[in-house]
């Protein structure tokens, strides 16, 4: 198995100026681009979930819509790690991208014709999910590479900012154009925001400094040729691990809740759309409070203290929302949750693509995304399941107080490793 080292220091001391990553021309082109891309997703990420609800009535053919969404992570995101790092990563996100549209644009179709079923909108979300799995690496392998190195830390963050500018956005218009012109019209309008994104990516220039992420230089180094490549060089850093173990307490326990804000908006406060979209935002508002903190950070210790105490945070924050009676309450925890999740997500990626080198940053771009949304699809299938028999806020409760103890658990077991003298079993490595 060839490993390529991480750098011990690199990335320990970022840029102190937190939106210095916009000098980068091909960075701020592709930061414009993914705003409008994610726009168009969230707003059918609000209409696709009441589609389902409205042909099915049934929380668990929700969490299975989700389920398939997420479920390719398990097998293909390793596989689109190691192609990000053995080939052109704008070639291999501008074909799977491409792919990706078609699914809108079918959608769009069926609704117009009155052909849609709710498999279909399933199977569609399948189809979303081999191809983000296959691309996303290649895709979040060219936000740190579009940047000095020293702005990698900017760059990261100010991409999360991006999305929940998005998140904010998307459910916003989403209600708006529900309300007036339904479901149909938010798949239309996620189908047109591929335009400006694919475009974006077409027009990505990657900096000469770069010259050792090229393909070619990847498999001269042997770098790009191992699938676990990057598994051995996070396997030696407890910060990398402990990193990635918070991001996979809060897949499973946590998110969850994202994706059941339309059950806990209809059934807990018996409400419509138009609150739930407005849920989502609030939410997004958060998330934007969250990365602005990350902004702020400037070394991996710190952050990492960040990620563990949101994350710890985040689990609390569930078992409110599970607790909540009055809406605009739940409004404020949703606003703290969304806070919490982007918060320790974002500095764990941060402290992840500020640490390892440029030619393997494909397969730890994977090994990120798995633990973020591999766990999501059994938390949502489970969380699916709890709904169906015992409610949306029972639900709500278990995963929130499981949240806590995991969390709880792996920041007691980070510091009991860095106590641990030299020479201990596994210490310091």
């Amino acid at each position: 198995m060839a490993t390529t080292p991480v750098p011990a220091s690199t990335g320990s001391r970022q840029s102190s100026a937190p939106l210095r990553a916009l000098r980068s021309r091909s960075f701020t082109i592709l930061l414009f681009g993914n705003l409008l891309s994610n726009t168009g997703t969230w707003m059918q990420q609000v209409a696709e979930p009441w589609l389902v609800l409205r042909l099915s009535n049934s929380p668990f053919l929700l969490g299975l819509d989700s389920f398939m969404g997420d479920a390719p992570i398990w097998l293909l995101i390793l596989a689109g790690g190691v192609l990000a790092d053995r080939r052109d990563r704008r070639k291999t996100a501008l074909f799977f991208q491409g792919i990706q549209v078609v699914c809108p644009v079918l959608l769009v179709v069926l609704l117009a014709t009155g052909h849609i079923h709710v498999w279909i909108v399933i199977a569609m979300s399948l189809v979303v999910g081999v191809t983000d799995a296959l691309s996303g690496p290649s895709i979040n392998a060219l936000v740190p590479s579009s940047v000095p190195e020293e702005d990698v830390a900017s760059a990261v963050a100010l991409n999360s900012a991006q999305f929940n500018v998005s998140r904010v956005l998307g459910p916003f218009l989403a209600g708006v154009v529900m309300a007036t012109l339904g479901p149909i019209a938010c798949f239309a309008l996620n189908a047109a925001s591929y335009a400006p994104y694919l475009l974006a990516i077409y027009l990505l220039r990657i900096p000469v400094r770069l010259s050792q992420e090229t393909p070619a230089a990847r498999a001269a180094t042997g770098a790009g040729q191992s699938l676990f490549g990057a598994v051995g060089a996070i396997a030696k850093k407890p910060r990398l691990r402990r990193a990635l173990s918070t991001v996979v307490v809060t897949s499973v326990f946590c998110l969850p809740t994202l994706t059941f804000i339309p059950v806990l908006v209809r059934d807990g406060f018996h409400l419509g759309s138009t609150e739930f979209g407005g849920a989502l935002s609030v939410f997004g508002f958060g998330g934007l409070l969250g990365a602005g903190i990350v902004l702020g950070v400037r070394t991996n210790r710190r952050r990492q203290l960040l990620s563990s105490l949101a994350a710890l945070c985040l689990g609390l924050l569930t078992v409110a929302a599970a607790l909540g009676k009055i809406f605009w309450v739940e409004m404020v925890l949703l606003f703290f949750t969304g806070g919490a999740m982007v918060a320790s997500n974002t500095a764990a990626n941060t402290i992840l693509q500020s640490s390892i080198d440029g030619r393997i940053r494909g397969r730890v771009s994977s090994l990120y995304t798995l633990a973020l949304r591999g766990g999501a699809p059994l938390g949502n299938l489970a969380t699916g399941l709890v709904v169906s028999r015992w409610g949306i806020r029972t639900a709500l409760l278990a995963n929130g107080v499981l949240a806590v103890v995991c969390h709880a658990a792996v920041m007691s077991w980070g510091r009991s490793r860095a106590r641990a003298p030299v020479g201990t079993p596994g210490a310091g490595s």
